[in-house]
C-alpha cells in the first residue's frame, strides 16, 4: 500500500514557497545546463478540441515528477486556449508516488521563477525600471513572484486591457500601470513580456541599449519581432528551444543562421558561460518551459505541505 498526497489549486499555490522555488529552479537549470537530468522529448495525444500533453522528468535531488495537461479552445475567449492539468510526483529512490498536484499554479509559479532568474543573471546590475507586459494568468504570477521578493521596486504594468492591467498591478505595493505597451517598454530596462500572443507586441525600435528581456508567453505565435531576436544575445531553458518545433520549440528562435547560439540559462547560474558581455548589449530570454523546472517545483510544493501538513492523504 501507498499513501499519496493531494494538492488542490489553492493548496498547491500556498505551498509554493517564492524563494524556495526560485532556489530548486535555479538548481534544475544548472542540472540542465551541465547535462544531468532526464527529460525526454515532450508528446500529445490529440483530440477534436485541443491535446493531452505530457512532460516527465527526473532531476538528481529534487526527484521525479511528471507532468499531464490539456490544452483546449476557450470558447468564452476567441482565440485564447485553456491550460489544465496535474503534475504527479514520485520518490526518486523507489518510485513510490508522492503527491499529485495542480499543474496551473505550479507551472505559473515555475515559469515567473525562471523569468525572475533569468533577470537576475541578465539584466544591468543597475536595471532597476521594470515593465511587465501582459494582463493574464501568467502576468499576475509573475507580478506577484516580484512583490514577493522586492516590494519596493517599482512595476509597471501594460495590456490592451487598461482594467485588466489596473487589477495586475494592485497585486504589487509598487505597481501602477502605463498607458501603453510601448510607453512601458520604452522606459524599462527590464521586460517581461506574459502574454498569449500569436504576433510581434514587443518592437526593437522601442528597447534602449542594455535592456533585458525575459518573454515567457507566445505559444501561439511570436510575441517579440525579428528585429529584437536580431540584435539580442540569446538565452534559454534548453537548446531545444531553438531547434525543435513549436509548440515545443518558441516561435522566435525557429531557423536562426548557424552562426548564431543560444546559451543555456543554466550555464550562466552555473558560471560557465559570463551571460552579459557588457551594459549596452541587448538580453533575450526566451522561456518554453522544460519538465526538470515541473520537477524543482513540486519538490518544494511537497516538502512545504507535509511540515505544514496541509493537503488530503489517500491511500492507493
Amino acid at each position: 500500500m501507498s499513501e499519496l498526497l493531494f494538492l488542490g489549486g489553492a493548496q498547491t499555490r500556498a505551498a509554493l514557497d517564492p524563494r524556495r522555488v526560485l532556489d530548486a529552479v535555479a538548481t534544475a537549470l544548472v542540472a540542465v545546463g551541465r547535462d544531468e537530468v532526464s527529460v525526454p522529448p515532450r508528446i500529445a495525444a490529440h483530440a477534436p478540441g485541443g491535446l493531452l500533453g505530457a512532460m516527465p522528468g527526473h532531476v538528481p535531488g529534487l526527484g521525479l515528477a511528471a507532468k499531464l495537461v490539456s490544452v483546449f479552445a476557450d470558447p468564452a475567449r476567441p482565440g485564447r486556449s485553456t491550460h489544465r492539468g496535474i503534475v504527479a510526483l514520485f520518490d526518486e529512490v523507489d518510485g513510490r508516488p508522492l503527491a499529485l498536484m495542480d499543474a496551473e499554479s505550479l507551472t505559473e509559479v515555475r515559469t515567473a521563477a525562471t523569468a525572475t532568474l533569468s533577470a537576475r543573471a541578465l539584466a544591468r546590475p543597475d536595471a532597476t525600471r521594470i515593465a511587465v507586459v501582459g494582463t493574464g494568468a501568467q502576468a499576475r504570477a509573475q507580478v506577484a513572484l516580484l512583490a514577493a521578493l522586492d516590494p519596493a521596486t517599482p512595476v509597471s504594468v501594460a495590456g490592451r486591457d487598461p482594467e485588466r492591467a489596473g487589477s495586475v498591478a494592485a497585486l504589487h505595493p509598487a505597481g501602477r500601470v502605463t498607458d501603453s505597451i510601448e510607453a512601458a517598454v520604452r522606459e524599462a530596462d527590464t521586460v517581461f513580456c506574459c502574454t498569449g500572443a500569436v504576433r510581434p507586441v514587443i518592437r526593437r525600435a522601442w528597447l534602449a541599449p542594455g535592456t533585458h528581456i525575459s518573454s515567457v508567453g507566445g505559444s501561439h505565435g511570436p510575441e517579440l519581432d525579428a528585429d529584437t531576436v536580431r540584435d539580442s544575445s540569446l538565452f534559454a531553458e534548453w537548446h531545444g528551444a531553438a531547434t525543435t518545433r513549436p509548440p515545443s520549440g518558441a516561435h522566435e528562435l525557429q531557423d536562426l543562421p548557424p552562426e548564431r547560439s543560444v546559451i543555456l540559462l543554466g550555464s550562466v547560474l552555473g558560471g560557465e558561460h559570463p551571460g552579459r558581455a557588457d551594459d549596452g548589449e541587448l538580453t533575450l530570454f526566451k522561456s518554453t518551459g522544460h519538465a526538470a523546472l515541473d520537477v524543482a517545483a513540486a519538490h518544494v510544493a511537497h516538502e512545504v505541505a507535509r511540515a505544514e501538513e496541509w493537503g488530503t492523504r489517500i491511500t492507493l
